[in-house]
């Protein structure tokens, strides 16, 4: 997103947001951005979801295919599958039940929250995809193989290289007294402007600036974290707040609404460590556990990100997709993001994209 003193100077709010504070945790906060979506087709994302719990256990999740432009609904039965087609969409059999992997993610929450570690249902295998990073070994990893294997092939885990920490650092960036971060949306709520960023920023920052030591533009009034990764700041000074994403050497993405995300959509990420990056979707309602806590309905995307970009937008074309939460790797080795979704974010503090 993007402020304005006068015309003359650029949004220093622009984009995704990050927190340049010293990173402690073991899991990495980020921005995001998300570029344009998924090509058009008969069943919308939406209309996707609401089949699905009209299904009532039948279904598994959905993706969009891109290399078919389809988008694909999972089912445990013919009858299911007769009704997907019906509406649009590809129907895909699987073998595990929506129910049945919510049921093993409920396993791993109350028998291996351990950081470092995350996990999240991939509609495309069918399986809870779990993922430990580097710091988990020993005792640990002992625990967490044991926990993957009892839930059979509902279940498999992966290993990062890297590791999940907090990204705490700027789309263009927003300052605290000791830390960076980058702004994800601008926004207004009961008529007046305030923006999005992360919530690990906002615990961080209660008053912003738009350059490091600068005066205050806008001060933190909410924030949640862990649990959920958002926090809403309202402008104090007289600055222009249009609803825009900066590109980094384009226009600036205008915002007009927010939207969730599909699994196989193709996303931007704008921050001011990292600027501008795409990638896709991998999963959502993903679960990340932080050193500081555990995150839950979260995004996950293959899109990279580094200290600096938490905060930062995820959109998609005009939307606002999520606000970058963390993850590991970097923009030269490639790794992966998590970002808390926008419009989840808006119900909780009350506003609107604008």
């Amino acid at each position: 997103m993007k402020h304005r003193r006068n015309t003359q100077r650029r949004a220093v709010l622009a984009g995704a947001g990050a927190l340049a504070l010293a990173a402690t945790a073991t899991l990495t906060l980020a921005n995001a951005n998300a570029a344009d979506g998924p090509a058009a087709k008969q069943l919308t994302p939406a209309a996707a979801t609401a089949l699905a719990s009209q299904l009532d256990g039948h279904a598994a999740g959905s993706y969009y295919d891109a290399a078919a432009k389809k988008l694909v609904v999972n089912v445990v039965d013919r009858a299911a599958a007769d009704a997907v087609r019906a509406k649009g969409a590809e129907a895909r059999m699987v073998r595990h039940s929506l129910a049945q992997l919510d049921a093993a993610r409920q396993t791993l929450k109350q028998q291996a929250t351990i950081p470092g570690t995350a996990w999240a249902m991939d509609p495309r295998t069918n399986k809870v995809v779990v993922t430990a990073d580097r710091t988990v070994s020993g005792a640990k990893l002992d625990k967490l193989n044991k926990v993957v294997k009892s839930l059979g092939s509902k279940a498999t885990l992966r290993h990062s290289k890297s590791e999940f920490t907090p990204f705490i650092a700027g789309g263009d960036a927003i300052w605290g007294s000791s830390s960076r971060c980058s702004l994800g949306f601008n926004v207004v709520k009961g008529g007046q402007p305030y923006f999005l960023t992360a919530g690990h920023c906002g615990n961080a920052v209660k008053s912003w600036s738009d350059k490091q030591g600068g005066q205050e533009i806008a001060s933190t009034e909410d924030s949640k974290f862990p649990g959920s990764d958002y926090a809403i700041a309202k402008y104090t000074a007289d600055i222009a707040h249009p609803s825009e994403v900066n590109t980094y050497g384009g226009s600036p993405q205008k915002i007009t609404k927010a939207a969730e995300a599909t699994v196989g959509q193709k996303v931007t990420r704008s921050g001011s460590t990292t600027q501008v990056h795409d990638g896709t979707v991998k999963a959502l309602n993903a679960s990340v556990n932080y050193q500081e806590g555990t995150v839950e309905g979260l995004i996950q995307t293959d899109v990279c990100a580094e200290p600096g970009d938490s905060g930062g937008a995820l959109y998609d074309g005009e939307s606002a997709v999520g606000l970058t939460s963390g993850g590991s790797g970097n923009c030269s080795s490639g790794g992966e993001t998590y970002f808390q979704p926008v419009p989840a974010a808006l119900k909780a503090v009350g506003a609107e994209i604008g």
